[in-house]
């Protein structure tokens, strides 16, 4: 391989790795909607139980207010765009339960990206390696 041919290798390698960082950026994030929205599931679940129940409400900048939550039979869900509707808990259950299906979809595909660019990333460091070898052979000899 030639210079030229090594300096394309070593931009493939970065590009390659960029994307790997990337992909571990989207699937860290995904985990994360993830565990928000088992999590809301399970505090809609919590609210079924009790009909009248006390809460605290973020406000901003770590601030709480306490407050009653007087009604348990709706829910309001942001489908996305600024848009939100209100659904009946078993509906926006449902909703939440469907939402977990594509991220858990979205994760495995993520994945197997990752683990394609890593087998991706081990075939060019040794390719470099043998590259490497080969120069210190011409040089030495």
């Amino acid at each position: 391989m030639s210079e030229e041919q090594a300096q394309q290798l070593l931009q493939q390698m970065q590009m390659l790795e960029s994307y790997f960082v990337d992909l571990s950026n989207r699937e860290e994030t995904l985990f994360n909607v993830l565990r928000e929205a088992t999590s809301a599931i399970e505090s809609i679940r919590s609210l079924k139980e009790k009909e009248n129940s006390d809460t605290l409400v973020p406000i901003g900048m770590g601030t709480y207010v306490q407050s009653k939550i007087s009604s348990n039979n709706k829910v309001v869900l942001n489908i996305g765009a600024g848009v939100a509707m209100e659904k009946d808990t078993s509906a926006a259950i449902n909703y939440l339960e469907a939402r977990i299906k594509e991220i858990e979809i979205a994760i495995q595909d993520t994945s197997a990206k990752k683990q394609d660019v890593s087998a991706r990333l081990e075939h060019g460091k040794e390719q470099m390696n043998q590259l490497m070898m080969a120069a210190q052979k011409q040089s030495s000899g």
